[in-house]
């Protein structure tokens, strides 16, 4: 197809034969079409099978828009230090948005053919309470899908047509989070059953005995498309895109190899590492990389930096990660075969490739669904004070105030974005911020509320640049 006055073609799927539909995708967002899409395309590639990609929109129709011209076909543009490389992926075979037509979403995810629903939904699309895992039953959405057939959450939608499953005599199907948060199978599984019983106490029995919840971890950073973007995939194909992803070369995904009926592509084909229990993993990655970028995004937002390579080419960021990691490692299991400081190391180099330009307010976003994950957990187990991560939770205490350190205002990008403001604007911000009890729990803001406003102190008084500084000085 021909754009721009025809002077360059669009990039389009390939002709021939299409694989059928065997997987439901429910939000479909830069990191998905960047990570999980190209390994299934690759899966079906090395060992065929029908896994094209049914994928849905629960909010908005620009994804859509943007694709359906390319046939559902995009660009994702690898940026290495050495340059860029570039590949089509044209796996997705249609997308539906779910708030123009629940009913049609509905019956896709009910098919039969359909044999994995994936997510990628970020923490707040669970609709739970981070602090505890159990589904927020206060939640807008989960009260108006409770009442209501046609849903407007992902669990909604995923109990309800696991419920039309049922009616029809058709075996459930796998529930494949790929979101990045702790025991991410445990969480879907309990907020899914949750529902289901509040719905239909033997719809709830028959999902626990037969639907499957694998966990995984998943890992790629994916910055978020700008438009300067756009320009930079046609220099690299000759092909206009309207919706290209940009990703890093590194990519890894470690998933339960638990699937109903053990229906799934060939994974272990294309590098997935497919493995009995995957906590060592994810509980590595999220406190070792997630923690790391909460930590390196607040603090380097306050002191001026706009992404994290830009924020850690500081000497004393880059040492201040490596501080992180001395007070994360130690209450860290490994997992067979791997050598955390190695895989600290390696960290810290994705983090220095300047060809990702992953943006600090980017990272920011949802700090009070990510924080007791990412940070707070080791804080718990942790013996000592942890001064760096609590000058990160101090950091993301100043952050949500909606003030930077020259009093410009800050978009804050968070479910509770408004408690938060009135919080850290209140006379006490430190402990205004500690009783809220979705982040914090009572036994740890008592425990880390001492080192938490001598952090806060300290950054208020000289800004996050010399607060970092003085923190290395103090710990060397």
């Amino acid at each position: 197809m021909s754009m721009e006055a025809g002077l360059q073609d669009r990039v389009t799927r390939r002709a021939g034969l299409r694989p059928a539909v065997g997987i439901v995708h429910l939000g479909l967002g830069a990191f998905f079409r960047a990570h999980g899409a190209i390994y299934v395309a690759e899966a079906m590639a090395a060992s065929g099978g029908d896994w094209g990609i049914l994928a849905a929109s629960l909010q908005s129709a620009g994804m859509r828009d943007r694709l359906a011209p390319q046939g559902f076909a995009y660009t994702a543009l690898e940026a290495g230090p050495k340059g860029d490389t570039a590949q089509i992926v044209d796996v997705i075979e249609n997308i539906l948005v779910a708030p123009e037509d629940p009913a049609a979403l509905l019956a896709a995810m009910a098919d039969p053919a359909v044999r994995i629903v994936s997510l990628t939904v970020t923490e707040k699309g669970y609709c739970h309470l981070p602090a505890s895992g159990a589904l927020n039953f206060d939640h807008p959405d989960i009260v108006q899908d409770l009442a209501n057939p046609l849903p407007r959450s992902a669990i909604g939608y995923l109990v309800r047509a696991l419920a039309l499953r049922r009616q029809a005599g058709v075996a459930p199907f796998t529930l494949l989070s790929c979101d990045n948060l702790p025991h991410n199978g445990a969480v879907l599984r309990g907020v899914v059953l949750q529902f289901a019983r509040a719905l239909d106490a033997d719809l709830a029995d028959w999902i626990a005995q037969n639907a499957r919840f694998p966990a995984t971890m998943v890992d790629r950073i994916v910055p978020a498309t700008k438009p300067e973007d756009l320009a930079r995939v046609t220099t690299a194909t000759g092909l206009l895109d309207a919706a290209p992803v940009i990703h890093e070369p590194f990519r890894q995904w470690v998933i339960e190899d638990d699937f109903v009926g053990g229906a799934r592509p060939d994974f272990a084909a294309v590098g997935v590492q497919m493995v009995r229990h995957v906590a060592p993993f994810e509980l590595m990655k999220l406190r070792m990389l997630n923690g790391t970028h909460s930590a390196l995004a607040y603090l380097g937002y306050l002191a001026g930096f706009e992404t994290i390579s830009d924020t850690v080419a500081d000497p004393d960021f880059a040492a201040f990660a490596q501080l992180l990691w001395a007070e994360i490692t130690p209450v860290l299991t490994p997992p067979q075969g791997v050598d955390l400081q190695a895989y600290a190391a390696a960290l810290l180099a994705r983090y220095q490739n300047p060809a990702i330009r992953h943006r600090c307010w980017q990272i920011a976003m949802d700090g009070s669904q990510k924080l007791p994950q990412r940070i707070l957990g080791t804080m718990a187990e942790a013996k000592g004070d942890c001064p760096g991560l609590a000058l990160a939770v101090a950091g993301w205490m100043r952050y949500v105030s909606g003030r930077d350190e020259a009093g410009a205002a800050i978009e804050v990008k968070d479910p509770m974005a408004a408690a938060l403001h009135l919080a850290a604007n209140s006379a006490d911000p430190v402990g205004a911020l500690l009783a809220e009890r979705a982040v914090f729990s009572a036994a740890q803001a008592a425990q880390i509320d001492p080192i938490l406003r001598r952090s806060y102190a300290q950054l208020h008084s000289c800004g996050a640049r010399t607060a970092v500084t003085q923190t290395l000085t103090r710990n060397a």
